[in-house]
């Protein structure tokens, strides 16, 4: 529980700094970010001791849960302010069970409902924006991205538990940032001008501490204790960062934003994670 609180602790900067790399190419900014990130685990990689078919698995998890996601979540910046990203992150709970669910056959209304919720606190926050279909899109691409990551999460777990303890995790980490990189790397391919990707000194500052920190380390630190708690415990500890993340883009970053609304939006929201309830425990 103490690693999960410290991501949280640790990532609520990443949201206004993300939002100050927005005019870079989204796919190539989460190219490098993950290249980093494997950076600092691929030294510690044992391929010997992982084996082919767990490295591919765990591969496959990353592609999903860090290189879509980031894809996904990178682009939603072009249309949101850096507080409404953190607060509509909070539905990731709600994939959570829903994902668990679905692994499980255990699917309930409740979670229609949930996501009902989840909407209709958006909306409340972005109310004078929302017939704007860029505001929308940007939602839609946080929920998208916010499905990869609990997806994965799920998936984690489970492949996790198939792998002998003796092998670290430390171990085996890089196996998942591989795959993310592959993905990333490969739409980057289709969409990206690298000739025209040319950070500010300060851009490439953000971009290093969110690769070897929010990415790396933070990522690191999810998965391990993500291994480390009910699916309940790890259910809620998706939202801790995001009070963090407001305070963060308004207080530190100087981001506007109607508090009350906002306040409002978040309780409907909130409300719909309490709907669709924790996720079982996942065997």
């Amino acid at each position: 529980m103490i690693l999960l609180l410290a991501v949280s602790l640790l990532w609520a900067f990443s949201f206004g700094l993300v939002k100050g790399l927005s005019g870079l190419d989204p796919a190539a900014v989460a190219v490098v970010r993950l290249a980093i990130s494997l950076a600092v685990f691929a030294p510690l990689l044992r391929p010997a001791a992982l084996g082919r078919a767990a490295a591919l698995r765990l591969g496959l998890v990353g592609a999903v849960q860090f290189g879509a996601m980031y894809i996904l979540y990178l682009r939603s910046y072009a249309h949101l302010h850096a507080f409404e990203v953190a607060l509509f992150t909070i539905t990731t709970p709600v994939f959570v069970a829903l994902a668990d669910a679905l692994v499980e056959r255990r699917f309930a209304p409740r979670f229609i409902a949930a996501a009902a919720l989840s909407v209709a606190g958006a909306a409340v926050v972005v109310w004078r924006s929302i017939g704007d279909t860029g505001v929308l899109g940007g939602f839609i691409l946080v929920q998208l991205s916010n499905l990869c990551f609990a997806a994965g999460q799920v998936a984690w777990r489970r492949t996790r538990a198939g792998i002998p303890a003796a092998v670290s995790d430390a171990s085996l980490f890089a196996a998942p940032l591989t795959g993310a990189l592959a993905l990333t790397l490969a739409v980057s391919l289709l969409s990206t001008d690298w000739r025209v990707f040319s950070p500010t000194p300060s851009q490439w500052a953000s971009i290093a501490y969110l690769g070897a920190g929010a990415s790396g380390l933070g990522f690191f630190l999810w998965n391990v204790g993500s291994t480390r708690v009910n699916a309940g415990t790890l259910a809620a500890f998706n939202n801790a960062k995001i009070p963090l993340g407001i305070a963060c883009s308004i207080l530190v970053f100087g981001e506007h934003a109607d508090l009350g609304r906002l306040l409002a939006g978040a309780a409907i929201m909130a409300c719909g994670v309490w709907v669709a309830g924790p996720p079982g425990p996942v065997s």
